[in-house]
């Protein structure tokens, strides 16, 4: 019995009267419950298209009382109907009610449950409401208890792998590594999830060995899809296309090796995430691109921007919609892009919705217990929220400052090669020298540029294209002097640096 059944139990046992249990997952939720009363009550299930009937252990419904009603409403105060009758004759029952939140916007319902929430305090009887959507009215918020059901565990999820495995390659056996890392990539799945898309690696690859990771992540890009506000990002770089930041890379590669099962067993909690605060163009983006390929885990692109809505209430239904998408595609990376632009922009200027998506946003960074690593990138530190600063929510604020010389010269190499060319021809101490004050970007930007040149010229790219272009361009050094230099000195005391 896992933590959420033996809450539930409790809650039968303490005889509440009404429990709302959200999860997408009926027939789980349901069969969990007939396991929990063990035949000592019985289990009435009612849909708008399955009126009540008693159900057996095996889910078969014995007989329903009246055909399917076409007017919703209708049908929901006939069940509700239903249950009082069966209360008036002292029935024990447990009566679940799927997909009600529709009728709960009738105030006649309401009404009627309310009613309802009575007699069932003096019985041996409880209504659960099972949807995956959370609606409660105001009047009868006091007589509902809530109760969130996980999705399942590492151990469920394995029993369905080693089930599967059984029932169709008979004697095989999958390696302790290989079971460790499908098993953790289908985390965040629903049990029928997980049992489709391991069936469907399968017959894939009938060899085990050859049984494809990518399968199970193609099918959390689906639940990524669906959101509309997080965007699945393919990630082709890893952390060895990053020139520099030696400190920051050490530190990710201890993190990394935090997300096995080996790690839990030692004591260790899940990583929680990083903040990247420093110069624009200096490789906070490219380096939460890399982490997600380096760890080979999915990369998850949340624009902030993006969850506020016109409507009141609508925001905020967002973000939970968002944060619950990608704790269940977890483990997984969480890339928060320029996060001070969205938790600076009107505040105190739009009724306060900002000010609760933020509080909402770091409620949810202090309590998560899932493994999804957050990755917040910030260019200015004064628009920043001082709590999201606190440790605690994040692991560790590291500062990216301007490349220093020998990083130069390691971008130099990684952007020569990137586009084709021999980065050993090329005079790459020069170039670190003449192009102190630039930001990888701006490196970037010069390189490309000089291949221009050389392109309209018809002839190869040289060093001293590239010297030419690092004289004609003006880094941002320059022109934001005394920003730079203030947030050189606010993160001298305050940050961890990034380079060594």
């Amino acid at each position: 019995m896992n933590s959420k059944d033996f809450e539930i139990d409790v809650l039968i046992r303490a005889r509440y009267p009404m429990i709302y249990i959200v999860s997408p997952e009926e027939t789980r939720v349901e069969d969990a419950i007939r396991s929990i009363v063990n035949g000592k009550k019985q289990v009435l299930v009612w849909a708008a298209t399955q009126p009540f009937g008693a159900v057996e252990l095996s889910g078969k419904v014995l007989g329903a009382e009246n055909s399917v009603a076409l007017d919703g409403h209708r049908a929901a105060l006939d069940a509700l109907d239903h249950i009082a009758r069966r209360l008036q004759d002292d029935v024990r029952a447990v009566f679940i009610l799927r997909d009600f939140d529709p009728y709960l916007d009738n105030p006649v319902v309401v009404r009627r449950l309310r009613d309802l929430a009575f007699l069932l305090k003096r019985s041996y009887s409880t209504l659960v409401f099972l949807s995956p959507v959370l609606a409660i009215p105001t009047h009868i918020e006091k007589e509902i208890i809530v109760v969130d059901y996980d999705l399942p565990t590492f151990e469920e999820i394995n029993v369905i792998l080693e089930e599967l495995v059984s029932r169709v390659l008979g004697d095989a056996e999958l390696g302790e590594a290989q079971r460790e890392s499908l098993v953790k990539a289908a985390l965040g799945l629903t049990a029928d999830e997980a049992a489709n898309v391991f069936a469907k690696g399968l017959v894939l690859n009938s060899k085990l060995e050859e049984f494809d990771i990518q399968v199970v992540l193609n099918e959390k890009k689906q639940i990524i899809r669906k959101t509309g506000m997080l965007e699945f990002y393919e990630a082709n770089e890893n952390l060895s296309g990053v020139g520099g930041l030696d400190n920051l890379k050490k530190w990710l590669e201890q993190r990394g090796g935090a997300f096995s099962e080996r790690a839990r067993e030692f004591g260790l909690p899940w990583p929680r995430g990083v903040l990247l605060l420093g110069v624009p163009g200096c490789g906070k983006s490219l380096t939460a691109k890399a982490i997600g390929a380096t760890w080979n885990l999915p990369l998850l692109r949340f624009d902030v921007g993006s969850v506020f809505g016109k409507y009141v209430g609508e925001s905020e239904a967002n973000l939970r919609r968002v944060l619950r998408a990608a704790e269940a595609v977890a483990p997984c990376v969480l890339w928060v892009d320029e996060l001070e632009k969205a938790f600076s922009s009107g505040r105190g200027e739009d009724g306060g919705t900002t000010l609760r998506i933020l509080g909402a946003f770091l409620s949810w960074l202090q309590d998560k217990s899932t493994p999804v690593f957050v990755v917040a990138t910030a260019n200015n530190v004064e628009n920043l929220p001082p709590e999201l600063l606190r440790k605690g929510r994040l692991d560790e604020i590291f500062f990216v400052d301007l490349p220093r010389e020998t990083e130069r010269e390691a971008i130099f190499a990684i952007h020569l090669n990137k586009h084709n060319r021999d980065a050993s021809r090329f005079d790459r101490s020069t170039l670190a020298q003449q192009s102190d004050g630039y930001s990888g970007a701006e490196i970037e930007q010069a390189v490309v540029a000089a291949l221009y040149d050389a392109f309209d010229g018809k002839r190869d790219v040289t060093t001293e294209d590239v010297l030419q272009n690092l004289k004609t361009m003006v880094p941002l050094s320059v022109t934001m002097n005394e920003e730079v230099a203030a947030l050189r000195d606010w993160a001298s005391t305050r940050a961890r640096p990034a380079s060594l």
